[in-house]
């Protein structure tokens, strides 16, 4: 068995220079112990091909094509192999030539051309071949072409010149050599890096990790040929010291060599690893020659997964109704849209009242704010007289800007979008769950808002009645108190009086328009301050100083509510974080083990246990609620 001089298993043309002087005895026999060569291995769709170089048999003979064997991992497989031929398999080599001024002596740079021409005369067609020219920098630089006329050009126009870049040269064909097939690139020099800007240990590597192999003729120059060792063999090539006349004898017999070489196929076995022990053997004369590598020859292929046909998220009587409502919904819009807003009669006589123009500032000009109109405008058809105000309302407590119409739109759109959103990442019952949500959230987030704006109204209220009463023992009116507590007093106590005294400059009575700020903020202690001044302006008395007591009794009692809400803050929290923990915990596995806990929202069990958990839910959420409030 032969040694493997290519670990990539890849041997490119440029190595099989060196095996023409083996046939021609020009050389030491040192360099020349393989006989045959696995020179270069890819795997294309489970099809394995390799070159095989034969340059090295001795005496010339002849090889059998048919003889080849090939094993992987100690197996035998059924192969085939020919000579290769135009298109079988890329060939690339590059040569990089000498031009230094130190390739005068002896004429040795004309017997360097003359050998690459007897070369490029006899290479066979589909070799591409490439050239670089170096002395102190880079020269006349050629692309791997098939067109071995124009590299032989290129030979005429080559001037010597002074230094000697080797490193440079060499990594200039590295990068021209490209990155498929067989690749080679043979170094003609006589001597020795002079002022190269790379090193040698830098060009190894990366022919190494390009699978290049390079070979180096060294003339008549031991001590370099020494030199470059390392570089060929860490590539799998070889270092071929060549006396100047056997130059052309040597080129020739390796073009003759090139049309040798066998290309050899064979299916990947099913069950092979990536990499393995490849060996083949070839029959020449009455002997048999053999070369193994340990080579990649592709990953095993993967077993395509079988795509089973699911269950459709919505069955054909719900995609009819899907359709008909999406039909009716679009024709809605149009209708909206082509029907424009209707302005109420009151409108009209404000717009005239205020002398609104065309043009002017306020005036909507857009087609979306007449669509937004419109469908405010009809929704304002629906909406009842009570829901509009129990809504109406609502949102002047939690201070939204936004009408009873408005809301219940925004509303609509919301819910409807959070269903459409759940129904696509998880099909009918996730969409429901969106549907629950988009209708309980908005209503959630407004009981919030508020609530949190109750709570600051109320912290008011005793500043508020401070300032009033001041005002009062000043000599101002009720209407005068309130409006110096609009002017200094903060959000939302100022802006809710503000509301109270427009409707009093409107005609009506200050208690009453006091009395709404109640209704609207659902303060309670706010109610027993109007009902207050209602009896005192019934029955009379001191109305500042009635106001001064109240004020030191809300004082009193939101002293003892804070203390309260302080006793009662560790239930409240622990109510907070029964409650939220099963939805959290639910959210959280259906990220990281949605298979685990998609049964809770696809299978009808699974439905009725949401259901009861939900129940169970709110049941001990509101029992720990009441537990944890205390009334003052």
């Amino acid at each position: 068995m032969s040694r493997h001089r290519a670990p990539n298993g890849i041997r490119g043309a440029a190595a099989m220079f060196a095996g023409g002087l083996l046939a021609l005895g020009a050389v030491a026999p040192a360099w020349a112990a393989d006989e045959v060569n696995i020179d270069h291995v890819q795997s294309v769709d489970g099809v394995v091909s390799l070159v095989l170089a034969v340059d090295g048999i001795p005496g010339g003979a002849q090889v059998d094509p048919t003889s080849v064997t090939v094993d992987v991992d100690g197996r035998t497989v059924d192969s085939s192999a020919k000579v290769i031929s135009a298109g079988d398999v890329e060939r690339t080599a590059v040569l990089v030539l000498d031009a230094s001024n130190s390739m005068q002596q002896g004429d040795k740079f004309a017997s360097a051309t003359a050998a690459v021409d007897a070369f490029l005369t006899a290479a066979p067609d589909d070799v591409r071949i490439g050239l670089v020219a170096f002395a102190g920098d880079l020269g006349e630089v050629i692309e791997p072409t098939t067109d071995h006329e124009s590299v032989r050009a290129a030979l005429s126009g080559i001037t010597l010149r002074k230094g000697t870049a080797v490193y440079d040269a060499i990594a200039e064909g590295l990068d021209r050599v490209g990155v498929g097939g067989s690749r080679s690139v043979l170094v003609l020099s006589d001597g020795g890096d002079t002022n190269s800007s790379t090193t040698l240990d830098v060009i190894r590597n990366d022919a190494v990790d390009q699978g290049v192999v390079v070979d180096v003729v060294s003339l008549a120059n031991p001590k370099n040929a020494q030199t470059m060792s390392e570089l060929a063999e860490g590539t799998g090539g070889q270092v071929i010291p060549a006396e100047q006349e056997a130059l052309q004898d040597v080129f020739s017999a390796q073009a003759d060599a090139l049309a040798q070489q066998l290309v050899v196929t064979f299916d990947r076995p099913e069950d092979a690893v990536d990499e393995v022990n490849l060996s083949v053997s070839v029959g020449a004369g009455a002997a048999t020659y053999v070369d193994s590598a340990f080579v990649s020859i592709g990953a095993p292929q993967a077993t395509p997964d079988l795509v089973t046909s699911g269950r459709s998220l919505v069955g054909t009587p719900g995609m009819l109704i899907g359709a008909a409502g999406l039909a009716l919904g679009f024709g809605g819009i149009l209708a909206i849209a082509l029907a424009g807003p209707r302005r109420s009669s009151a409108d009209r006589r404000l717009e005239a009242y205020f002398g609104e123009k065309s043009g002017g500032k306020n005036k909507p000009s857009t087609s979306s704010a007449d669509l937004k109109g419109s469908a405010v405008a009809l929704t304002d058809k629906v909406v009842t007289a009570d829901l509009e105000t129990r809504i109406s309302q609502r949102l002047a407590g939690a201070g939204s800007a936004l009408t009873a119409s408005e809301w219940l739109l925004l509303h609509a759109g919301i819910a409807v979008g959070a269903a459409l959103v759940c129904f696509v990442l998880g099909g009918g019952g996730l969409a429901v769950l969106g549907l629950v949500l988009g209708i309980v959230g908005p209503w959630l987030y407004l009981k919030i808002r508020h609530s949190r704006r109750l709570n600051r109204f109320n912290g008011q209220l005793a500043e508020t009645l401070g300032l009033m009463a001041g005002g009062l023992q000043a000599g101002l009116s009720l209407p005068q108190a309130v409006d110096s507590v609009v002017r200094e007093g903060n959000e939302p106590m100022a802006g809710e009086l503000r509301r109270a005294l427009v409707e009093q400059r409107l005609g009506v009575d200050i208690t009453d328009a006091l009395e709404g700020v109640g209704q609207r903020m659902d303060s309670e202690d706010f109610n027993w301050i109007v009902m207050a001044i209602r009896i005192q302006r019934e029955v009379g008395g001191n109305l500042a100083e009635i106001l001064h007591t109240v004020a030191d009794t809300l004082r009193e009692r939101e002293y003892l509510r804070r203390q309260v809400k302080a006793l009662s803050a560790e239930g409240r929290l622990s109510g907070y974080i029964l409650t939220g923990l099963p939805p959290l915990v639910g959210l959280y596995m259906t990220w990281a083990n949605p298979e685990y806990i998609k049964l809770l929202y696809t299978t009808l069990p699974g439905y009725i246990m949401l259901g009861l958990a939900a129940v169970l839910l709110g049941l001990g959420s509101w029992a720990m609620a009441k537990l944890a409030k205390v009334e003052v």
